[in-house]
């Protein structure tokens, strides 16, 4: 059985931390916005101590592990919203109390990239539903209709529904300028596409299954490990089977391709109704490409496969609720995804 954790509200306080990378000086200004966002719209923000940005992690493993337990397991803090992501969460989860976690009402943990290895470990180990989602730079930035913001689905409570569909512009390649402008809240899709069909005469589909996944990058050294057992969660979790959710943020097609085989070949597909791969400005290897990476893993699959889906490091980014029940349809122009909290 999934946890859901409570539904956040206006006058909640949300607590920031940093299990990876920290924030630089340099974007300091635009986290002094977020936060002024985030108490415009009624909510109290506790800002942990790790927070540093001059390396490439915010603090020591054991304390950034023990303020990411100590917000999660507080009964004051509803949410938990790191700033981004990074390069190496990984060094938390033996250091993590998965078993305080598991056994207290915890808040949500929010966000994507890096954090996915921490929303995945936590989903797989605990049961409890964690949001893959935007992080908290992004808070104040303009969502297309269609795309549920981080709060509103958060406010969500166990049972509710929440429908999304495909975007039909995505943002260029490159991140937002908030350096410059950290202020900025202007969403610039500018570039039109939508999700496809790795074999494109395998529509309509409409499948469900429980949502789990992640950056591929950084969850696939989960697999074969205590925090990365997909096959287990669908045992214990998913009878409905699942919808695996991948995406990409940097690596070439022929490390994608790898990356994805070797998560194959630890089941993390055997209990799959389909797969959802996130738009990529990630290279191509020559003239082998994303596609192909994605047609080499999954090519001889015999489920859906659903490419350039709005998850992860290419704007906007769907709402997806580890552990929720959840509706596909590609169907032409109707693309969506339906996830019900129970």
């Amino acid at each position: 059985m999934i946890r859901y954790p409570a539904p956040l509200r206006p006058g909640d306080r949300i607590g920031v931390t940093s299990p990876s990378s920290g924030v630089q000086e340099r974007f300091r200004p635009r986290l002094d916005f977020v936060l002024a966002d985030l108490a415009r719209r009624g909510y109290a923000v506790t800002v942990g101590e790790c927070m540093d940005g001059s390396g490439i992690v915010s603090a020591p493993a054991a304390q950034r592990a023990a303020e990411l337990t100590a917000m999660l397991t507080d009964p004051g803090i509803g949410a938990v919203v790191p700033p981004w992501g990074g390069e190496l969460a990984t060094d938390l989860l033996p250091r993590l109390d998965f078993a305080a976690i598991a056994e207290s009402d915890p808040g949500w943990l929010v966000g994507y990239s890096d954090i996915s290895t921490l929303l995945l470990a936590i989903t797989t180990r605990t049961g409890v539903a964690t949001l893959h989602g935007q992080n908290l730079m992004h808070t104040p930035t303009q969502r297309p209709d269609g795309i549920t913001h981080w709060l509103d689905a958060l406010a969500a409570g166990p049972g509710a529904v929440l429908e999304q569909r495909a975007s039909t512009h995505h943002k260029a390649p490159g991140f937002y300028n908030i350096i410059e402008q950290p202020d900025l809240v202007e969403a610039n899709l500018d570039q039109p596409g939508s999700w496809r069909l790795l074999d494109p005469g395998a529509g309509p589909v409409r499948v469900a299954g429980r949502l789990i996944g992640g950056c591929v990058e950084t969850v696939v050294c989960l697999a074969g490990t205590p925090y990365g057992d997909v096959r287990a969660f669908a045992e214990n979790h998913a009878p409905e089977g699942l919808i695996v959710y991948v995406e990409v943020c940097e690596h070439a097609a022929a490390d994608v391709a790898r990356e994805l085989y070797g998560l194959r070949l630890a089941g993390w597909f055997d209990r799959a109704n389909a797969i959802l791969v996130g738009r990529t400005d990630a290279p191509a290897a020559g003239s082998f490409t994303q596609d192909d990476a994605v047609r080499f893993a999954f090519g001889d699959l015999d489920i859906p496969v659903i490419l350039d889906v709005d998850c992860g490091h290419v704007a906007p980014e769907l709402a997806l609720v580890n552990g929720a029940l959840a509706e596909v349809v590609v169907d032409g122009a109707d693309q969506r995804i339906v996830q019900t909290l129970k």
